[in-house]
């Protein structure tokens, strides 16, 4: 536990301090300057029909670089479910057929119930074209040694900017978007709502718990001596979101992601009913588990062998497949199946 003064002030954290919208950080864009209508689209990257996702490649007229755009069909809102919304007399149907008791037919809600969850990511680096691009994925075991070897080195050269988690927790982007402010150094954590989310519907609630301190890139780094940060993000993280959203504790699921998608320690905080992406065995290690895991052996994660997922166009993948850990797929092998 950290000494008594740290332990006060990550007890009381001070009210996070609003921005203006428009402020601006060194890498980011206003909203009036990207537009749709200024895509121009140059690739389909993945066209995801289970999750209603599809992410577009391209540029927009006038700037340099490529941009991604993901857009995402919304979750139903159950106080949507009613004669104001989906039961409305603006919702009209078009029939495709009908037969007895059963019929088919396409709905056409109003507009204001009928949005498309879009993320923009510009200026895209080739990592981010990897990380959302159809591919084939394929199991990696990352004993300690080839952590120290292979993974580790990449990622000291390949790592993503981290400036957007930065503004988040010096006070200079998504002010409002945070739920909870721990201002600790050592144990202190911003729960801020995930990029995924719109921070209305219940049913995909989502959440990321990014600590303060700055040394802890992943799962692999953490030991003993983070138990108290753990515990708190676990502890403060769900008192602050059933306060606010009146999910309680057990109704959470609260994980990490190994690989994770950057390189700052960061803790996920899911409704259970939300089948969010990356919950899987192969990627997501529950919080409690790594509790207990350190509990029990204190520097665990740096003994354990860890599975992790990679696509064949990640330049991770290629690093494992290089030193000879792992095969792509052939094309004439794909076809032969």
């Amino acid at each position: 536990m950290s000494d008594g003064k740290c332990q006060s002030e990550c007890i009381e954290p001070p009210c996070a301090k609003k921005i203006k919208k428009d402020e601006q950080n060194d890498n980011s864009v206003t909203e009036t300057d990207l537009k749709l209508k200024d895509f121009i689209p140059s690739k389909i990257l993945n066209n995801n029909t289970n999750r209603k996702t599809v992410c577009v490649l391209g540029n927009f007229r006038n700037k340099s670089g490529v941009a991604l755009i993901i857009l995402e069909k919304n979750a139903f809102k159950e106080d949507h479910l009613d004669s104001k919304g989906y039961f409305s007399e603006d919702c009209e149907l078009a029939t495709f057929f009908q037969n007895d008791i059963y019929g088919n037919f396409e709905c056409f809600p109003k507009p204001e119930i009928n949005g498309v969850k879009t993320t923009i990511i510009y200026p895209a680096s080739d990592k981010h074209i990897a990380k959302f691009s159809q591919q084939q994925v394929h199991i990696i075991l990352e004993t300690p040694e080839c952590y120290n070897k292979l993974t580790l080195p990449h990622i000291e050269k390949e790592q993503l900017r981290l400036q957007w988690v930065y503004n988040i927790l010096e006070g200079k982007s998504e002010q409002d978007r945070i739920v909870h402010d721990n201002k600790c150094e050592t144990e202190g954590f911003v729960l801020v709502l995930d990029l995924k989310w719109d921070g209305i519907t219940k049913e995909t609630l989502y959440l990321l718990a990014i600590v303060r301190q700055r040394n802890i890139k992943s799962l692999r780094d953490l030991n003993e001596t983070h138990l108290p940060l753990l515990k708190r993000i676990r502890d403060e993280g769900k008192k602050a979101i059933f306060d606010k959203y009146k999910v309680i504790g057990s109704q959470l699921r609260i994980y990490l992601h190994y690989q994770p998608s950057f390189y700052h320690l960061h803790i996920h905080f899911t409704y259970l009913r939300h089948e969010a992406p990356g919950i899987y065995a192969e990627k997501s290690h529950l919080l409690d588990t790594v509790i207990n895991n350190i509990e029990m052996m204190g520097d665990y994660y740096q003994k354990a062998t860890l599975p992790f997922c990679k696509g064949e166009i990640d330049s991770l993948f290629n690093v494992y497949e290089t030193n000879g850990y792992v095969t792509k797929i052939q094309t004439d092998e794909l076809i032969d199946k």
